[in-house]
């Protein structure tokens, strides 16, 4: 398995234990007193003084960026640990917040941040100076890490804002322009499969969460609109969400598209011999796909995802993405702060996670670098991808939000919604089913449900 695969693995992470956000609050292990007023002179003096932390990661490599760090801060010694990936990883992140024996900081996904934070198991990392350097960050990293009252949970990492992967050669011996919209899209599917029986326009992995996520996102359809700390706001059956659903739904229904599930040997095979001619994905999937499908080099270009509406300022999600965040069991709060600002934030830091573990910037340094930008890989013809996807997240809706058990409404989605689709079903029907599990778990966890 190569490093590009044990990424996306880690993306993933949709397999992560379901449990009660408000139980683990109840029953966490002791916090320490955090200081929440510093001076320069606190934080250099804690620099100063040797010390080692511990980070769980799954990035592989990330000892390159971490050496960075103990050269700049030569009296602390970082621990690198990865403890597993996706639901594993949080799995014993849990279970050592518990135990007392947590590591000092962590590797989160986005969508895992309020999880953490409201059992109060993260450092708002206003006081050690991340107020400062918020204009280092692009606005859709940045404002995926803010609490409700304005806290820093986390420092951005690497993030996935949404586009569309396609084989310039299929296309174009079909006569089939790029769709710039979703009913474009659907007379495209609809052509492909008649030019070839033997592909399709797209796979719509049925069974993924976040990337279904990215398209309930992009449609401004937003189930936890609302939600704040225990009490959360339900709404999966919108006039937005029967959209997408409803469009995907009937393209599985009429074989428009496959429903394979993906990210197996079966997927990256179909991708080898020219069974999908588009992947509509997020920045990370470039350089993935240049692994997984590397018979098909040079046949394959990026451009924006496809619109739902024509004349409207493009908008697209984010699927996937990562950060680090300090945890609030940590004894070394100050050391463990400067760690994960200087990780993400320090321009040689950033811009080797960019390029020697291939994650899509959050910095604004790396995003306007042309040696980043300008990059012109052979597997895209020799396009500036990095620049597109660039662009493309500056035109991300800003307005989308996660649960608090965001794992738990994975895994019901996969019971409903997800298995409509793959059963080529009534998948709108599903979205009540959704939304009845969806809000029965948390009511049963505790929290105050509203309905939209």
């Amino acid at each position: 398995m190569t490093v590009r695969f044990s990424r996306r693995a880690a993306a993933k992470g949709l397999t992560a234990a379901a449990v009660s956000p408000l139980a683990l609050t109840a029953c966490g292990n002791r916090r320490p007193e955090h200081p929440t007023d510093l001076s320069q002179s606190d934080i250099d003096k804690a620099m100063d003084t040797p010390t080692e932390i511990s980070y769980w990661t799954w990035t592989p490599g990330i000892e390159r960026e971490v050496a960075m760090f103990e050269e700049a801060y030569p009296a602390i010694k970082v621990n690198v640990v990865n403890a597993g990936q996706g639901g594993g990883h949080y799995a014993k992140l849990r279970t050592a917040l518990r135990a007392g024996d947590a590591p000092d900081a962590a590797q989160i996904e986005f969508y895992m941040i309020p999880s953490f934070a409201i059992t109060d198991d993260l450092v708002d990392l206003r006081p050690y100076g991340a107020d400062a350097i918020a204009d280092k960050f692009a606005d859709f990293a940045w404002g995926k890490v803010l609490g409700e009252n304005g806290e820093v949970w986390a420092m951005p990492q690497d993030a996935g804002p949404m586009g569309m992967l396609y084989r310039e050669d299929i296309l174009s011996e079909h006569g089939i322009e790029v769709p710039q919209t979703w009913d474009a899209f659907a007379e495209a599917a609809a052509a492909m499969r008649e030019a070839d029986p033997e592909v399709y326009l797209t796979n719509l992995l049925p069974g993924d969460g976040q990337f279904f996520d990215s398209l309930l996102w992009q449609a401004g359809a937003d189930v936890f609109a609302g939600s704040e700390g225990t009490t959360v706001r339900i709404d999966a059956t919108s006039e937005a969400a029967e959209q997408v659903v409803g469009y995907w739904s009937e393209l599985a229904r009429q074989d428009l598209v496959s429903v394979d599930p993906g990210f197996n040997d079966q997927w990256y095979q179909a991708f080898n011999r020219g069974k999908y001619a588009t992947w509509v994905a997020p920045a990370w999937a470039p350089t993935f796909l240049a692994t997984a499908a590397e018979s098909t080099s040079g046949n394959w270009r990026v451009a924006s995802m496809p619109q739902w509406e024509a004349d409207a300022p493009p908008v697209t999600s984010i699927w996937g993405g990562s950060t680090s965040s300090v945890m609030a069991t940590t004894e070394n709060p100050i050391p463990a702060a400067v760690f994960v600002q200087f990780l993400n934030s320090d321009p040689d830091s950033a811009f080797a996670m960019a390029t020697e573990q291939f994650l899509f910037p959050t910095t604004k340094a790396v995003l306007q670098n042309p040696d980043f930008t300008g990059q012109e890989p052979d597997f895209y013809g020799g396009q500036t991808v990095n620049q597109v996807f660039a662009d493309i997240s500056e035109t991300y809706l800003p307005d989308f939000t996660w649960s608090p058990f965001q794992s738990q409404v994975y895994a019901d989605y996969g019971n409903t919604v997800s298995a409509a689709f793959t059963q080529r079903g009534d998948a709108v029907a599903a979205l009540a089913d959704w939304e009845s599990r969806i809000t029965e778990y948390a009511l049963n966890q505790g929290f105050t449900v509203e309905g939209s």
